[in-house]
């Protein structure tokens, strides 16, 4: 605010309010002149809002930045990560002017962009616009479900894990499509305990917005069943605090439906010269604008980084007051709930520890091979989640629209909808969420429930799909979140659809992302077994591509067989026709067939049908190449023996994952080009994926022909 803005009688801004705007201002100029690049624009003009939401109306505690009770706020708009980092340091968190200094450099806790688990205060990765909005929607979810599964009971507002979610984001954040997928499902569920400020400041990179958009965003979320409100600039051209203020304290009021702010600001407002130009959202505004707008601050032109050891430690000061007083008055609420709940009590500390239930591996459901029927691996991981969501009530999600495919419905008398739908089934803590045809929101907001910290959740569509997903996997895999992707119909053995929907490059895509585990398992007992190890160890993403077409289930440790549960290792022996054995013991293969999958069954045909010709063939069942390649140098060796070099990969998909296994002198027998609309029996021929085919490639590395015994060494 300045002399030319009207201070409402009921709107209390004080001095060091202003000075902390101030502040903000001038060290979000130097940190980018410092680091000679960034986004000041947006840091400068939002400080007042940022400095509001956090003195008033955020619950936070800067001495513990993970304490359970706190508010979360997202600042969906990454780019301005000085918004965030700047408050934090305001505010008494473990953040320094030197880390200011750093911004943007090596080993800083001031990265470019926001990261989760890097710096205190932080509460998820942004800087990929839209991810922050869509995050902070499954955040709100996450607070929903937790407080059903630990305090159903309380008022509305009275529980002690009641706490909202606050948003900042920007024209940017609007734009992209997966905010709208968002915004859509948040209204849907009616999500009170969600309020967003949308930053108009209607300029971007390349110039005004009005270039790429002419929306009206106040009327958009209004048709989602948002609560909108709008806020205009002050009589000097800055953010209307006073308005803000207001409009903050009717949104946190609305509890039921979700809330969003239209704040008109102006970019760098009030640096001469900068204000409402593009060049001032990307980029260093350069000496002489800061100098000038330092100037109209009225702070010292040529000083950088400088800030009032007084004034500073009064408001770190009152900020840790205010905090630690928030925090007392909760953990009194809390302890009196502890005391009334003692089976939630036990719940809720399981669920801060990550662990699983006493008994939970007896909960493991076994497939009987004798039984002679065939399950595709989807309705094995149907089966086996099931079984285990009944030991896990963290356990929850559903699929984008394609439940009865994915198998991904635990409980089909609970449905996570608020309490106004009509809908059978209806609980505003339901287990199964019904995710509508929303695969990117779907992604982002797992990432938002995880965030939460309580909660376990999984999503599903079909392998191909996965493409829709992959923004937010990859800042899954990047923030090390425990999301479980359900991924079926996951090669051409989908049949008839066609290429539109055979995936072939995406389990080499999804691969390449660091820190992603893919599960693909042979059969309905190495479905079980991996699941229950992903389960069990919450440590980072991971994705199932299952199989539409039925399988064999394979025999367990038995008639040549290896053991399923060995597949907790990544890759495994499968299956091994006899070998020659000398005084050192078992002779090497005379050639390994790696496969994953459904393919699996066709290399131990192809394998079976080689030991007619007297050759040994070993087959590695290799469900996960990132828990396999995890494994010590000496495990890999035993399962695929350095000293056989006559290697055959098996998968339905391109055989870009697999050539560093099979060196120069192995094979790839797999799929180069799309699909095509026929059956799956069909297509596996077509496409030569066939123990005829894989027999005959592994005569040709032995160099013989069928019928025909290797000669021996």
């Amino acid at each position: 605010m300045t002399s030319t803005d009207v201070q409402p009688a009921h709107f209390i801004w004080t001095d060091d309010d202003e000075w902390a705007v101030t502040t903000a201002r001038v060290l979000a100029m130097d940190a980018v002149e410092e680091a000679g690049h960034g986004h000041p624009g947006t840091a400068v003009s939002l400080a007042p809002a940022a400095h509001l939401l956090f003195r008033r109306f955020l619950r936070h505690d800067p001495a513990d930045p993970s304490w359970a009770g706190r508010d979360r706020f997202v600042l969906s708009c990454g780019h301005s990560s000085l918004t965030l980092y700047i408050q934090l340091y305001l505010n008494g968190y473990p953040l320094t002017l030197d880390d200011l200094r750093a911004y943007r450099k090596m080993g800083s806790r001031t990265p470019a962009h926001p990261e989760w688990g890097h710096t205190p205060g932080v509460e998820t990765t942004t800087g990929p616009l839209g991810q922050g909005i869509a995050t902070a929607v499954g955040m709100a979810m996450g607070a929903r479900r937790e407080r059903g599964l630990l305090d159903p009971d309380a008022p509305a507002g009275a529980s002690p894990f009641d706490h909202r979610v606050f948003v900042l984001c920007s024209d940017g954040d609007m734009q992209e499509g997966v905010s709208a997928e968002a915004g859509s499902f948040a209204g849907h569920q009616r999500l009170g305990n969600l309020v967003v400020v949308y930053d108009d400041n209607r300029i971007s990179i390349e110039g005004s917005t009005e270039l790429a958009t002419s929306e009206d965003v106040a009327a958009r979320y209004a048709a989602y069943g948002w609560h909108v409100q709008r806020v205009g600039l002050s009589a000097s051209g800055d953010i209307d605090i006073p308005a803000l203020s207001r409009a903050l304290e009717e949104a946190t009021a609305e509890t039921a439906r979700p809330s969003i702010i239209l704040m008109r600001s102006i970019i760098s407002w009030p640096v001469p010269g900068a204000q409402n130009t593009p060049k001032s959202h990307g980029s260093a505004l350069g000496a002489e604008a800061v100098r000038a707008g330092k100037a109209v601050l009225g702070v010292d032109p040529d000083a950088t980084f400088e800030v009032s050891a007084e004034a500073y430690g009064r408001a770190t000061a009152a900020a840790r007051e205010a905090g630690s007083s928030a925090h007392r008055a909760w953990t009194t609420a809390f302890r009196t709930w502890e005391s009334a709940h003692p089976d939630g009590r036990e719940l809720l500390r399981r669920l801060m520890d990550r662990r699983v239930p006493a008994g939970f591996d007896s909960a493991r459901p076994t497939f009987d091979a004798d039984a002679g029927v065939p399950m595709a691996t989807r309705k094995a991981f149907g089966a086996a989640l099931k079984a285990a969501a009944k030991e896990l009530p963290e356990l929850w999600g559903g699929s984008a629209d394609l439940g009865d495919s994915n198998n991904t419905t635990v409980d089909a008398t609970s449905s996570f909808l608020p309490a106004s739908s009509a809908q059978p089934g209806a609980d505003p803590a339901g287990r199964t969420v019904h995710w509508g045809i929303r695969e990117h929101f779907m992604a982002a907001a797992m990432n938002g429930i995880a965030l939460s910290g309580l909660s376990r959740p999984y999503g599903g569509t079909f392998l191909v799909f996965s493409d829709y997903m992959r923004p937010a996997v990859r800042l899954a895999a990047l923030m090390k979140l425990p999301t479980l992707y359900v991924w079926t119909h996951d090669s051409i053995g989908l049949g008839e659809d066609g290429p539109t929907h055979q995936p072939v490059e995406h389990l080499a895509s999804l691969r390449a992302i660091p820190g992603l585990d893919v599960v693909r398992p042979a059969d309905a007992n190495e479905t079980a077994v991996t699941l229950w190890k992903v389960l069990r160890e919450p440590g980072r993403p991971t994705g199932f591509s299952l199989s539409r077409q039925d399988l064999t289930v394979f025999p367990d440790g038995t008639d040549g067989h290896g053991s399923a549960a060995d597949a907790v290792y990544g890759g495994y022996v499968r299956y091994e026709t006899p070998t020659q054995v000398s005084s050192t013991g078992p002779a090497d293969p005379d050639v390994v067939i790696i496969a994953t999958g459904s393919e699996v069954q066709i290399a131990v045909a192809a394998a079976r049908d080689l030991a007619d010709d007297g050759i040994r063939a070993r087959v590695v069942s290799m469900p996960c190449r990132e828990w396999f390649d995890a494994q010590d140098a000496a495990y890999r060796d035993r399962i695929i023996p350095p000293t056989v070099r006559r290697r055959i990969s098996v998968e339905a998909g391109i055989s870009q994952s697999w050539h560093d296994l099979i060196g120069l002198d192995g094979r790839s027998i797999g799929v180069q080009d799309f699909g095509a609309s026929a059956s799956a029996a069909e297509l596996y021929d077509h496409f030569g994926i066939t123990p005829d085919a894989v027999a005959s490639t592994a005569r040709e590395l032995m160099g013989v022909r069928p019928g025909r015994r290797p000669v021996s060494p």
